[in-house]
C-alpha cells in the first residue's frame, strides 16, 4: 500500500527524504497494525501535518509577537474589560493584539519554549530550560519531559531520550516515536470510525490545522482504496 510514488504524490516536498523515511514508515505501520486505507490515511495525514509534509522533525518556535497572540491567545493577546480579545485590522483580515509579554518574546524561540512549556508535561520551571530541551521532536512532535520519558522507555527500555532528546530528529526514531504515540493513544480505533475530528484531537489536543489534515486524509483515502 505504501510506496515511494504514493508518498510523493501526497507529500511532494519530501522528495529528498523519502528514500530514508519510507522503510521506517513501512515497518511502523506494519508493527502497529496501521494496515487499512482509513488507518493509513489517518496516520499519514496527521504525521504529515505535524512534520510539514515529512520535511521537519524539530518544532519551530520562532514566533513573532502576532504569531504568539494568535497561537496562545490566553497568554499573549490583549483583552478588553469584558474579557474579549482586542482585534485589529491587518489588510483584509483581523488579528489579535499582542500583549507586552508577546512583544518581549518576539522572535526568541528558546525563551518562548521555556515560557509556554514550563511547569507542565513534566517540565520544570521556566528557568530550568526544560521547555526548550523537550520541545516537539519527531514526526508527531513528542513534547514535554513526561512524554520523552515514556517514549524512551517504550523504544529503548531506558531513559536515554532525557539526556539525548535529539535522537528524535533522526528519521528512524522520528518515525518510531510517531508509531509509539499513535498506538499509545489507540488512534487506530478512532481512525476506524467516522469522526476524523476525534483523530485530530487525539494527536493535536485541539483542531489546529484540521482543514489541512482533512484534505490530505481524503486524498490519501482515495489513493489507498484504489490500491487495495
Amino acid at each position: 500500500m505504501l510506496s515511494r510514488e504514493n508518498m510523493l504524490q501526497l507529500f511532494p516536498k519530501s522528495a529528498r527524504f523519502v528514500d530514508i523515511y519510507l522503510p521506517f514508515i513501512q515497518a511502523v505501520t506494519n508493527q502497529y497494525q496501521i494496515n487499512t486505507p482509513r488507518r493509513v490515511a489517518a496516520f499519514l495525514s496527521q504525521v504529515g501535518h505535524e512534520s510539514a509534509g515529512f520535511t521537519v522533525l524539530l518544532e519551530n518556535l520562532n514566533y513573532s509577537a502576532d504569531g504568539l497572540a494568535m497561537t496562545w491567545g490566553t497568554r499573549f493577546a490583549q483583552k478588553d474589560s469584558a474579557g474579549k480579545y482586542i482585534m485589529v485590522k491587518d489588510g483584509s483580515r483581523l488579528r489579535r493584539m499582542p500583549n507586552a509579554d508577546a512583544q518581549g518574546l518576539h522572535r526568541k524561540p528558546e525563551a518562548i519554549a521555556n515560557r509556554v512549556y514550563s511547569d507542565r508535561l513534566g517540565n520544570g520551571s521556566e528557568v530550568s530550560g526544560e521547555g526548550w530541551l523537550y520541545r516537539g521532536r519527531g514526526l508527531i512532535q513528542v513534547t514535554g519531559k513526561n512524554n520523552y520519558r515514556a517514549c524512551s522507555l517504550a523504544l529503548f527500555a531506558d531513559e536515554r531520550l532525557l539526556t539525548t532528546p535529539q535522537l528524535l530528529e533522526e528519521w528512524q526514531w522520528a518515525v518510531a516515536s510517531a508509531g509509539w504515540y499513535w498506538d499509545m493513544r489507540r488512534v487506530n480505533r478512532l481512525a476506524d470510525g467516522d469522526d476524523f475530528e476525534a483523530v485530530t484531537k487525539s494527536i493535536n489536543g485541539g483542531l489546529n490545522g484540521h482543514a489541512g489534515r482533512v484534505a490530505v486524509y481524503q486524498q490519501a483515502l482515495s489513493l489507498f482504496e484504489v490500491c487495495q
